[in-house]
């Protein structure tokens, strides 16, 4: 990440920050399922390679295919009630 910020090229940019709000998202379900999801058996080889789909240099990554399809969508659809609900408890604080 910081070897693409350093970098003159600001594409590598935006596919780290991808990858990182991608995992980001990632790390939260997990935090609320991981209780149920160690039972699975291969649960951590599945979430290497899901890890590692989600950062491979190709244009058809886990970051990219979810942030187009799944998180980009949901947040269009959101994000108004997210900057009022952040605008009242920054007038509140």
């Amino acid at each position: 990440s910081i070897k693409a910020i350093e970098s003159s090229s600001k594409e590598d940019d935006t596919t780290w920050l991808t990858y990182w709000v991608v995992y980001g998202v990632f790390s939260v379900a997990e935090f609320f399922s991981d209780t149920f999801l160690y039972w699975f058996p291969f649960y951590y080889a599945g979430k290497c390679l899901f890890l590692v789909w989600c950062m491979a240099p190709v244009s058809w990554n886990g970051s990219q295919v979810l942030y187009q399809n799944v998180i980009r969508p949901c947040f269009l659809r959101h994000h108004q009630a997210v900057d009022n609900a952040l605008g009242n408890l920054s007038t509140k604080a």
